[in-house]
């Protein structure tokens, strides 16, 4: 069977990447990695399965949770494709693992604290095949209220951006093209446009494009992974592109809850993230910016937390001094040596 599916009022078909199914295969291959988020997984995937037309199959890697994920999306979910591992292997390494299981045309990566709505699924694949030349796509994500969750892509870091982002411009001028440019500020994420970096939490891109640039790059243990893919195929002439119309939920960060633990995984990507994409003569001062970011932010969150004696403003200075403290940790960022013959 040929396979079109509808984006926004018109429905799209594309030579390139649209062509005869047999039967039992799927168009898209869904990769969801669970860590301990069961009650949102099982919701996600009601969703996947309430709100997607098209063939589909999904692939799930449950990372050795404890909370009694993989046996209660076994016996809700029987015909799944699931791998209840006994390693937790971390987001990056078990996309990878999930991808080569994967049979579709395309490649959905989805995060288990996310919903489906409006056939958001169909809509990011009609996307792709409009616009084949993006090659990476992604859709427009919400909070749980229903309010704008920008978070769905990013620019790519610049030595501006990241004097922007240390200096806390980035956040006080948060709708500002100009002083936010890794966030897009201003944007509503209400048009189709070509993005940098499309967030893994819902990311599609074509099997084969996966398989070209190898997957995700191991040395990303946590964060920065996706930042990685896009900025390497956008090297190799891919435009990335986000859709408005294909919407989720997106919970954020629900297996992650320890904010100097983040911030720590965060600093390490970014520090190898400049490693491996800047100019060579920007590595240094950029280099410098996120190794003092942190004392910077504990003095500044220190000052204004006595100043306005709000207690979670303590908390957050001491997040901070934390990070500092354990500088031993991201100072020289993940690892120099990519994990290859893992991916």
């Amino acid at each position: 069977m040929t396979t079109t599916v509808q984006s926004g009022d018109n429905a799209f078909q594309n030579k390139d990447v649209t062509r005869t199914l047999t039967e039992d295969e799927p168009l898209v291959s869904i990769l969801v990695v669970n860590y301990n988020t069961r009650e949102m997984t099982l919701e996600c995937l009601r969703s996947i399965a309430r709100e997607t037309s098209l063939p589909h199959e999904v692939i799930l890697i449950d990372n050795a949770s404890h909370d009694g994920s993989a046996q209660a999306i076994a016996a809700e979910f029987p015909n799944l494709r699931l791998m209840a591992e006994t390693t937790n292997h971390g987001f990056a390494k078990a996309n990878n693992i999930a991808a080569k299981m994967a049979r579709g045309t395309y490649i959905l990566l989805l995060n288990p604290d996310t919903v489906v709505l409006d056939g958001a699924i169909d809509q990011i694949v009609a996307c792709a095949q409009k616009h084949p030349q993006a090659r990476i796509w992604g859709g427009r994500t919400l909070y749980a209220d229903r309010q704008l969750n920008p978070t769905s892509c990013w620019g790519r870091m610049t030595l501006w951006s990241v004097l922007c982002t240390t200096s806390g411009l980035s956040s006080v001028l948060r709708n500002s093209a100009l002083f936010n440019p890794e966030g897009y500020g201003g944007w509503q994420r209400d048009s189709e446009r070509a993005v940098d970096i499309v967030t893994g939490a819902f990311l599609l891109i074509h099997r084969d494009f996966w398989n070209d640039l190898g997957g995700f790059d191991l040395r990303y243990v946590m964060y920065g992974e996706e930042a990685d893919l896009c900025l390497r195929a956008h090297a190799l002439g891919a435009r990335p592109m986000i859709t408005p119309y294909a919407t989720i939920v997106h919970y954020v960060g629900a297996s992650e809850q320890v904010r100097g633990a983040k911030i720590i995984m965060l600093l390490k990507a970014k520090l190898l993230l400049i490693r491996e994409h800047f100019p060579g003569w920007q590595k240094a001062p950029a280099i410098w910016m996120f190794r003092v970011w942190p004392l910077s932010r504990y003095w500044a969150s220190s000052f204004a937390a006595r100043v306005r004696g709000n207690p979670a403003g303590h908390e957050r200075a001491q997040s901070w001094k934390d990070v500092w403290a354990r500088r031993g940790e991201w100072w020289h960022g993940y690892g120099s040596q990519p994990s290859g013959s893992d991916r």
